[in-house]
This record gives C-alpha cells, structure tokens and sequence, in this order.
C-alpha cells in the first residue's frame, strides 16, 4: 500500500521555459490545459485513485501541498525528497503529467506490488502508443523484444531503491542518448544493446545487480500514460485528448 507520493515541479534555474512564457506564469505546474492547471491535473488523478494525503511536491511553493526540497534535476529533488518524507512505498510523478488519471495510477501501482522489487519504472512500449498516437515524438529505448518509452511514474519500495536515485544523478544528462546510458552501465551491456541483444528485462537485471537492488518494469497499456507536456505541441496534442474524453 502507498504510504507517500511525490510530484515533482521543479524547473531549471535561469532557463526560460516557452510554454510558461506563451501561458504567462512563472511555473510549469501553473500552466493551464485545457483551463485548469497542470499540477491540479495531476493531484485531482492521484485523489481519485484514494492516494494518501497530504501529496508532497518538490519545485513549487505555490499550491497547498506538502513542499519538499529541490535539487538540481529530478534525480536530485527525489533523493532529496525522499531523504526527508522517509515513508514508503512512495509514488513519484511530474506536474506536467496531465492526462494522467486514476485508472493508470491503480494499474501501476498494481504491476509494482506484483513485481515485489526494490523500485519500478512505468513504461509503455511503441506498440500501445503509436497506433494511437503517430504524431507525437517519442524517446524509445529499442530492445531485442520490445520499444519502451518512460510515462513519468515510479515506485519506490523502500529506502534501497534510492540507490537507483543516486545511480541515476549520475547518469541522467544521458537520458536522451540511450547507447551513451548502456554503455555508462558498463561496456557488456552496451555492445549488447547496440547490437540489439538486450532484452528489456535483462537491462533491468544487469542495472539492478550493478546497483545492488532489485528492479522492474511495469508496462502500462495506456498510451496516454507516456505522453507528458514538455511543448507547444505536446500542450497542443493533450488539450485535444482531454476535449475527446470530455466528449
């Protein structure tokens, strides 16, 4: 059973953010969609799945939540959080999460406590997200069964899974170069995924043993679930959705 949830709204320091320029506020988790914040999106998904309150949030002080402090990028603000929530399993997420809803909270929440590991990683493959959604652009991790990309949502079982966090400080200017991340878990591994032999279960393997932990994916069938609000066109994609689920 969850014992604490995270929503991190931090954004980097000095950098402008378009969509907080075109919306004319100061943070990302003010931006509204469809008319109602981004942030209020996502704690109305995670009261509707019967969350416990009160919801902490790192990044952001202007809401009623629990503020938690903030690092430099969010392995940093996790850790961080973490440190002082003490209290697990924790749920974490982003404020730029607005088609999150209740049903994808349960389920993976649900993959999570099956996994019985020491963290879990949301994830949906190519195959759920683009049929539904060709358009949008996403990161995927290609493996030899099957194409992943991140959906924002992690499980926190115990305090062991912060050495993930801190694993991943390490790693996560990498994120966006998945060859590069391979090859940082160690050579073996990147020449396996390089030449398409690495299986997504056995990256989550060999990293868990590297880190001394224990980890798993959890693979949502909601395509929804990966697409979050980094731009204009994202902004633009999630407002159509939320209108089709209004209809």
């Amino acid at each position: 059973m969850i014992a604490s949830v995270l929503i991190l709204a931090g954004q980097r320091a000095g950098v402008v953010d378009p969509l907080c320029e075109a919306a004319g506020v100061s943070h990302k988790a003010e931006i509204p969609v469809a008319g109602v914040p981004m942030l209020q999106r996502v704690v109305s998904a995670l009261r509707d799945a019967s969350l416990p309150e009160p919801f902490f949030v790192s990044g952001y002080d202007g809401s009623n939540l629990s503020e938690v402090p903030s690092g430099a990028g969010p392995a940093d603000s996790v850790r961080l959080a973490l440190e002082q929530i003490d209290q697990y399993p924790c749920l974490v997420t982003t404020c730029d999460h607005a088609l999150l809803t209740e049903e994808m909270v349960r389920s993976f929440i649900e993959g999570a406590e099956a996994a019985g590991t020491d963290i879990c990683v949301g994830l949906a493959t190519e195959a759920v997200i683009q049929p539904d959604y060709p358009e949008t652009k996403r990161t995927y991790l290609r493996f030899s069964d099957v194409a992943v990309s991140g959906c924002n949502l992690f499980y926190i079982a115990n305090a062991e899974g912060l050495k993930a966090i801190s694993f991943w400080q390490s790693v996560q200017h990498l994120r966006k170069n998945p060859l590069k991340l391979a090859r940082k878990i160690g050579v073996g591994i990147g020449i396996k995924f390089a030449t398409g032999r690495l299986s997504l279960g056995g990256a989550f393997e060999y990293a868990a043993d590297k880190i001394g932990i224990t980890a798993a994916p959890v693979l949502l069938p909601f395509a929804e679930a990966a697409i979050d609000v980094d731009k204009p066109s994202d902004l633009a994609l999630v407002e159509t959705i939320l209108g089709d689920r209004s209809a």
